[in-house]
């Protein structure tokens, strides 16, 4: 499967933690690999390994300086390519810095994220370009959250649609307006697609001879597109990445993108409280794992639990946190009992099972050539009983305007 994560470019750091040209590196560890980020005087962007070539010190303590990240250890000097370009220890007239190169991996500095692709350079796809990516400035926003759990388990409770009717349940404020309070074992579509699939939430409300319908997407491998906003409202897109640091933690990225009308950082940042992912006070200071985590319960209120919300944790992210990360780093999944409310889970796993022999028998996984994932939204809607999602105005509003 790492080999299969190679194949796609990746979030692997916020454009905002190398503000500026010459700023300070970063550590960055992506699919068990130990790295260093920084931005060189002309404001490219290096993502080189950890270590020196030299003698192994580590370049995060080195100075970034005129257009290079030098190290400490000995005065070796690598540009963003990684190529060693001064070697001041070694006779001046010695050509040996043209033969030594440091790992390093291409990126793009791409709507607030900083893209790479660690895989094979002739198999490198095209970068994304997802309509959040593509909104103006204010119209989208991004954010990450340390998550304690293999990503996959994180994932999967993504793109599980009928949790939201009991775990992200408010008691005091979902009442039978809600429909994933009135209809709680909603009826599953799936989809595949040339990008990965998209799939329907389909809740059946027969006093209302209606249904409510949230259309998803999974785009390959590891994002999920998800409807923001009010039903029959278009152009609010909420989603995630969720991206392996390695087999036991993973990197939940948040982005919502609106194409109607744009949203103000402090606004956004409230949204993003609210969330329980978003302020620096939520964090860890130093670090963007949350203070309510799994050594505190997640700060839970069992009062709270009987008066306020279904789990008495504050913030949808840390509600999720808490019941991915309770299965331990990666859950034994021999002991589950999957059922019919897990069909696009099950499809996903099928999705990357495919690609695994698809990458070991040399041809390209599914979905990282295709553009199809750069031109769909979600949605959500009320329709007739008798209505078919995927042929009806819905799927108008499944096109991506930016």
């Amino acid at each position: 499967m790492g080999d299969v994560m190679r194949r796609y470019w990746m979030p692997a750091l916020l454009s905002s933690e190398l503000p500026h040209p010459d700023s300070d590196p970063v550590r960055v560890r992506l699919l068990g690999e130990d790295l260093v980020a920084f931005r060189d005087t002309n404001g490219s962007i290096g993502l080189v390994a950890a270590n020196c070539p030299h003698r192994g010190a580590s370049l995060f303590f080195g100075r970034n300086e005129e257009q290079g990240l030098r190290c400490v250890y000995h005065g070796w000097k690598f540009d963003t390519t990684g190529q060693c370009i001064d070697m001041p220890n070694e006779p001046a007239e010695s050509d040996f810095r043209t033969k030594v190169r440091a790992v390093a991996y291409p990126t793009v500095d791409k709507a607030g994220v900083v893209w790479a692709y660690m895989g094979p350079r002739e198999k490198q796809p095209p970068l994304p370009d997802l309509e959040w990516m593509r909104a103006p400035a204010g119209h989208s926003w991004v954010s990450k959250t340390l998550q304690e759990c293999n990503y996959l388990q994180a994932m999967e409770g993504g793109l599980d649609t009928s949790h939201s009717s009991f775990l992200h349940r408010d008691l005091d404020r979902d009442g039978l307006s809600n429909p994933r309070v009135r209809s709680t074992a909603p009826r599953l579509e799936v989809l595949n697609t040339d990008y990965g699939y998209m799939y329907a939430s389909i809740r059946h409300l027969p006093e209302d001879k209606q249904n409510f319908v949230r259309v998803y997407h999974y785009v390959m491998p590891f994002y999920q597109l998800r409807a923001g906003g009010a039903p029959n409202t278009l152009g609010h897109t909420d989603g995630h990445m969720w991206v392996p640091i390695d087999d036991v933690t993973c990197w939940a990225w948040n982005f919502h993108c609106s194409t109607t009308t744009p949203l103000t950082y402090e606004r956004w940042q409230t949204y993003e409280h609210r969330m329980g992912r978003g302020l620096a006070e939520d964090f860890i200071p130093g670090t963007f794992k949350l203070k309510a985590n799994a050594s505190n319960d997640y700060l839970m209120s069992r009062e709270r639990q009987h008066t306020v919300n279904y789990t008495g944790i504050e913030g949808t992210n840390t509600q999720d946190f808490a019941v991915q990360e309770s299965m331990g780093p990666i859950y034994d999944r021999t002991k589950e009992h999957l059922g019919s409310a897990d069909t696009a889970i099950i499809q996903m796993r099928r999705l990357l099972l495919e690609a695994v022999r698809d990458v070991a028998d040399g041809r390209d996984p599914v979905g990282s050539h295709s553009t199809g994932g750069n031109t769909v939204r979600p949605a959500q809607m009320y329709l007739p009983e008798d209505a078919q999602w995927s042929e009806t105005r819905l799927k108008e509003a499944l096109v991506a305007q930016y």
